[in-house]
């Protein structure tokens, strides 16, 4: 049979191929960011791969979530996302976690395994969480800043925290990393202005292609610095 990887070994070279197959990931939240990103990583030869997620998926999923259609509606998401990595490389470890990432579950997961780490979750408390984990581990990290109420994916950077601006959610996250003592983290956020949602609802707006090139372009990252970093040693 024909190497699933042999286009990819083409492109970037047997050495950077097998850094990938080698490297070990951690995807915290697989919505519409985070599950685009677990596909591509997969797709381009990481063969190691936790995903942390307790949500189900739902009907309104369905606009912009690659995990989402009628028939996994009322599924676990890390579950039907662990059987689609595992079709397209059944080669690969994927783990999973069905929790909440919070914490006061932090210490559950041992940060120091993990070559990369991707946050992609909602919350402002998990995501602060994440980045004091990874640097205590010494672990390179990526964190996804706000994607809804976004009409333009032409929008969006990989920078330092410290250097994003209109995102309502990196603001927040500058404060409160600045009062931790974090003077850095490499984020991906959106120059965009967020359209005003017109429904009274407080659920972020969204639309299929804005999450999901924000997940691949989070990957693209992931990739290239794994590769990097092992160019490196």
């Amino acid at each position: 049979m024909e190497n699933i990887f042999s286009r990819t070994e083409n492109l970037i070279g047997k050495d950077a191929l097998s850094a990938l197959k080698n490297s070990h990931v951690a995807i915290f939240g697989i919505g519409g960011v985070g599950g685009h990103t677990a596909e591509a990583l997969i797709r381009a030869g990481i063969s190691n791969i936790d995903i942390i997620d307790n949500d189900i998926i739902s009907p309104s999923n369905i606009n912009r979530q690659i995990l989402a259609t009628h028939s996994t509606i009322g599924k676990n998401k890390t579950d039907v996302m662990k059987q689609r990595l595992s079709d397209i490389n059944p080669k690969a470890t994927i783990n999973t976690h069905n929790v909440f990432f919070t914490p006061e579950n932090s210490h559950t997961f041992d940060f120091s395994k993990y070559d990369y780490i991707v946050d992609a979750v909602d919350t402002v408390t998990a995501k602060i969480e994440l980045a004091l984990k990874a640097k205590d581990a010494g672990v390179d990290i990526i964190s996804c800043m706000g994607t809804g109420n976004k009409l333009d994916p032409t929008r969006f950077e990989i920078t330092d925290i410290y250097k994003t601006s209109v995102c309502p959610l990196a603001k927040v996250m500058r404060y409160e990393l600045k009062r931790r003592g974090i003077k850095k983290l490499k984020v991906l956020f959106s120059k965009e202005e967020p359209i005003k949602n017109e429904n009274s609802s407080r659920t972020p707006a969204s639309i299929s292609f804005v999450p999901a090139v924000a997940g691949l372009i989070i990957a693209g990252e992931v990739i290239k610095d794994i590769i990097k970093n092992a160019e490196a040693r």
